[in-house]
């Protein structure tokens, strides 16, 4: 059985119950089977080669959901383009993993400059382009293409953060996702009856959605707009019953002008994700939606479900400060530096090994080696597990900043600060933020007689990596701490920005 295994099921079981609910169309599963079929086949035609890669540009939309599906239903493998990501970013990705195919929607052509893959477009096409839609109709009557694979075999590429500013293409195998869809089902008990607000981006952690949802008869259903406005009316109007989101949205939900608990009167589970949520939001949130909160630790190279924190976990507020426990099929453990597993209640870094873990990074078999020892996927985390199993984070010991549900890997946010002729070297981290969980800081030494404002300085990252791997606050500073060799001792510069000495 193959992951796109489960939506062929639920189609057949279910093909007149609605799979995609949309501001202008709703769609039911025969229907849903139907293009994704005929996509599928297109996509061969396009390019018979078994496990080539298919990247997709694309914000939430049916049209996204029938490419994912095709792409999962005839063999290939998912590649997801962050329609927020630069151009250039983009052009890394796509030259990494040679794609042969690119799905992207009309107003993010201009994002993706590669000239070698064969595009597809969502929207509106052109003389040279083919459409999503023309693709199906002239495939409508194919027969669903076959193809051979195993556990073992890549079902997507998903890329992170490097520390030598080339991305981390994450190689998810067939296996970590069928272990996500029967935890995510399992860990929440979808049904039927559930109807998925897709508030966070496909290309992120809302992939992990999309088949369990479906699997179980569920319909996704499509924002009417953009922005919390729009995720509290898919609640209010549309019978959202379940979502997943970072935190800061959930606040940011909360604090909506004259919104209320019955905005949202079908609301079962409430999972976030990406960024840790304080004991103290973790009362407010509960205090305005109810029981209804949930959690997931995992990572992209172990997706989303390591461990989970159920509803119910919530109820002992002695819970609140951890990320759940192991689910199944997986076992997570803590690892002291010498290798050794260690017993409950010691700190060390958190190990994970089993079916949801990757097969490694595409073509850096040396960081592979590096992250997955023996059978174990190194985190990068420490925490500890106590006597009950529950795991507690306590730090990184990998230097990241999830802001909003991003990472944002300090390393490449200095590499573009040292590119301006004013910098002489830089410091970047992250500090607490109500709002976004953590907030990108940086402390910036300048070279002598040379000038730059915050402003200056932030504009000119903005334009190299984006807006979530912009500081949200750099401080110009005279003089950065340093070891007796001349480090920057970057806990230092995030001490003093915490004590308002910078």
């Amino acid at each position: 059985m193959l992951p796109i295994d489960f939506f062929w099921r639920a189609a057949q079981r279910w093909p007149h119950r609605i799979a995609i609910d949309t501001p202008t169309e709703r769609i039911a599963f025969q229907v849903l089977a139907q293009r994704v079929r005929a996509v599928a086949a297109g996509l061969v035609r396009c390019d018979p080669t078994p496990q080539s890669r298919v990247a997709i540009c694309a914000s939430n939309s049916a049209e996204h959901i029938v490419a994912l599906l095709a792409v999962l239903a005839c063999g290939k493998v998912w590649v997801p383009l962050n329609p927020k990501s630069t151009q250039a970013e983009i052009r890394r990705i796509t030259d990494v993993v040679d794609a042969s195919l690119l799905v992207i929607e009309a107003d993010l052509d201009h994002l993706v400059t590669d000239e070698h893959a064969r595009r597809i477009v969502i929207g509106s096409a052109d003389a040279q382009r083919m459409s999503l839609d023309e693709l199906a109709q002239a495939h409508a009557n194919d027969t669903l293409p076959m193809f051979a694979v195993n556990d073992e075999d890549t079902q997507a590429i998903k890329f992170t953060g490097g520390t030598t500013g080339a991305p981390k293409g994450v190689m998810q195998p067939y296996r970590a996702w069928m272990a996500n869809i029967v935890n995510q089902i399992h860990a929440w008990a979808f049904d039927e009856n559930d109807r998925y607000v897709m508030a966070a981006p496909i290309t992120h952690g809302t992939s992990t959605y999309v088949l369990p949802i479906l699997a179980q008869g569920g319909c996704h259903v499509i924002l009417d707009g953009v922005g919390v406005s729009a995720v509290r009316d898919a609640f209010k109007h549309r019978g959202g019953t379940v979502c997943f989101m970072p935190p800061t949205m959930a606040y940011m939900l909360m604090g909506i002008e004259g919104v209320t608990r019955a905005d949202f009167p079908q609301l079962k589970r409430l999972i976030y994700g990406g960024a840790p949520m304080p004991p103290e939001k973790i009362r407010e949130v509960r205090a305005f939606f109810g029981p209804v909160l949930g959690t997931t630790y995992g990572q992209t190279e172990a997706p989303q479900i390591l461990t989970v924190m159920r509803p119910e976990d919530f109820e002992d507020e002695a819970n609140w400060a951890a990320v759940g426990r192991c689910t199944w099929f997986s076992d997570v453990a803590i690892m002291s530096p010498q290798g050794s597993l260690l017993p409950p209640g010691e700190v060390g870094e958190v190990v994970a090994r089993g079916p949801l873990v990757m097969t490694g990074y595409w073509q850096l078999p040396e960081q592979t080696s590096a992250t997955l020892v023996d059978g174990w996927l190194h985190t990068g985390d420490r925490g500890l597990i106590d006597t009950r199993g529950y795991l507690y984070l306590k730090d990184r010991l990998k230097d990241i900043v999830i802001t909003g549900g991003f990472n944002v890997y300090p390393v490449e946010v200095e590499n573009a600060l040292s590119q301006h002729p004013a910098v002489h070297e830089s410091a970047v981290f992250g500090l607490p933020d109500d709002k976004w969980g953590e907030s990108v800081n940086a402390a910036v030494q300048l070279r002598p007689g040379h000038s730059a404002s915050a402003v200056e300085l932030a504009a000119f990252v903005r334009e190299r990596l984006g807006p979530v791997q912009t500081p949200k606050r750099i401080h110009v500073v005279n003089d950065l701490p340093r070891s007796p060799v001349g480090k920057v001792l970057k806990n230092a510069v995030r001490d003093m920005a915490l004590t308002g000495q910078l």
